[in-house]
């Protein structure tokens, strides 16, 4: 199988097993809003938002080490063993020192969500290590179904804790801390990793070359979590709870968005990784990227004109402040997505240390501008001051990989006329009038029929060509 199709394959199987269930939670956002006040939304995603940032801190990213390395020992058991057996140990030991000085700390801390806190952190650590295990011997499906049963876990058990038991934000954090802890059992189940996990395995000098590539990717983690996250506290602090649930709402649109692009960058960092030192890598990872920018540019540009009327149908009318930033913070995410696609060739090339170096800058320049601006523009400080951080770093990214390994060639028309594009329907968003709205969708369809048209030729042929077989 070729890099494209193998790419095309995995990323169908991670988009299917993960995105029903996505859509099922982005369609329960009305149940959310509507049962849940602005202050518990607020709750909910400030302790998610803590989760994400002590995740890092506790495991030293290992678990993107063990990924990283299962790919390389795919054919030899016994490596693959001992990389399993030292992750898991290693991530053991550090939840146990975790919880010691948590169990210190908690002794000063007057808050009645602390425990869910933990727990959440837990059971988060031990997903995402399993999840990468799966990933790194090549288990794409197990991967996917593991998402699917979590997150329809977690689905079902919000239903529970918040239609039935009113349980408020209590209720959807234990709900989501469920959904994880299934998904760790099933894949401890389908993987039999009881037979692969053994302490025998466990190789202190494995361990050392684990966090030679792991460790450099913390300051990473946490400059992305600045660059995510910490906009949730300055406003959580600054203007309030409740500004902060409206601006957690607003971002499950652009949530939506990165989830679709997260499965493709699955298959995207595997690929990258796999094929790094072919003869002619270059060509094929400036091809690949440029069909999928302009893919994600089109998906991007529908979002926004789709708000004016799906915005008031999904989010409660206490969240309506929110829908002002929904066009900035979709901008944000497609810098991100073009950040992701330019950061594969640094994990393909093992050099974790650019990746941090990188992110930091952004994530100060971050702060700095959301700081300076807070006062004087309210919530806009915290959506406008992440998309210049994002924008800023897609510049210093491709020229650092220009100055270390290649150059990448982005499809400039494109970027050009996106750009006019983008500005024109931002515009007649912000003047909200029906007509304009309607021309805007118009417009976006046929840029986006425009730009992707060799790519949805391209998938025509080949889904026709399957069927002739078929027949045949």
């Amino acid at each position: 199988m070729n890099r494209e199709k193998k790419l095309f394959k995995n990323t169908i199987i991670l988009t299917i097993g993960s995105l029903c269930t996505k859509f099922v939670t982005f369609l329960l956002l009305p149940l959310y809003t509507a049962t849940l006040s602005t202050e518990e939304y607020g709750i909910v995603d400030l302790l998610n938002t803590l989760v994400m940032l002590l995740l890092p801190i506790v495991t030293f990213q290992i678990e993107q080490a063990v990924f990283r390395y299962l790919i390389d020992a795919r054919n030899n058991e016994n490596k693959k063993s001992k990389i399993i057996s030292t992750g898991c140990f290693t991530v053991v030991i550090q939840c146990i020192i975790c919880f010691i000085v948590f169990l210190f700390i908690s002794t000063f801390i007057q808050n009645s969500y602390k425990w869910l806190l933990i727990l959440n952190l837990f059971v988060y650590i031990f997903a995402s290590l399993l999840q990468q295990i799966a990933r790194g011997i090549g288990d794409n499906k197990t991967y996917s179904i593991s998402s699917v049963a979590s997150a329809t876990t977690t689905i079902l058990f919000n239903l529970l804790f918040l239609l039935q038991l009113r349980l408020g934000a209590y209720g959807m954090l234990f709900g989501t801390a469920c959904g994880q802890i299934f998904c760790i059992i099933y894949i401890i189940f389908k993987l039999k990793l009881t037979k692969s996990i053994k302490i025998k395995y466990y190789d202190k000098n494995l361990l050392k070359e684990l966090w030679r590539y792991s460790i450099p990717l913390i300051p990473n983690s946490i400059s992305w979590w600045v660059l995510n996250a910490s906009d949730r506290i300055i406003v959580s602090i600054f203007l309030g709870l409740s500004m902060n649930g409206i601006l957690a709402a607003a971002h499950k649109f652009s949530g939506i968005y990165i989830t679709v692009y997260n499965f493709f960058q699955l298959s995207w960092v595997e690929s990258i990784s796999a094929h790094i030192n072919d003869n002619d890598f270059v060509d094929f990872h400036n091809r690949t990227l440029n069909i999928v920018m302009r893919f994600f540019l089109a998906v991007g540009l529908l979002i926004m004109v789709a708000m004016p009327f799906v915005y008031p149908i999904m989010i409660d009318s206490n969240y309506s402040y929110g829908y002002y930033q929904v066009p900035i913070i979709i901008l944000g995410s497609f810098f991100n997505i073009l950040i992701a696609l330019e950061t594969a060739v640094y994990y393909g090339k093992k050099d974790t240390k650019a990746v941090s170096s990188t992110a930091v800058t952004a994530a100060l320049i971050n702060i700095i501008i959301h700081l300076l601006l807070i006062k004087y523009i309210g919530l806009y400080a915290a959506t406008i001051s992440t998309l210049v951080a994002y924008f800023v770093m897609v510049i210093y990214r491709y020229k650092d990989i220009e100055k270390k390994y290649f150059k990448i060639e982005f499809d400039k028309k494109v970027l050009i006329s996106a750009s006019i594009i983008t500005i024109a329907i931002i515009i007649f968003y912000y003047i909200n009038n029906i007509a304009l709205n309607l021309v805007s969708i118009i417009i976006v369809l046929i840029y986006s029929y425009l730009i992707n048209k060799n790519s949805i030729s391209h998938i025509i042929n080949i889904i026709l060509d399957k069927i002739k077989k078929e027949v045949k």
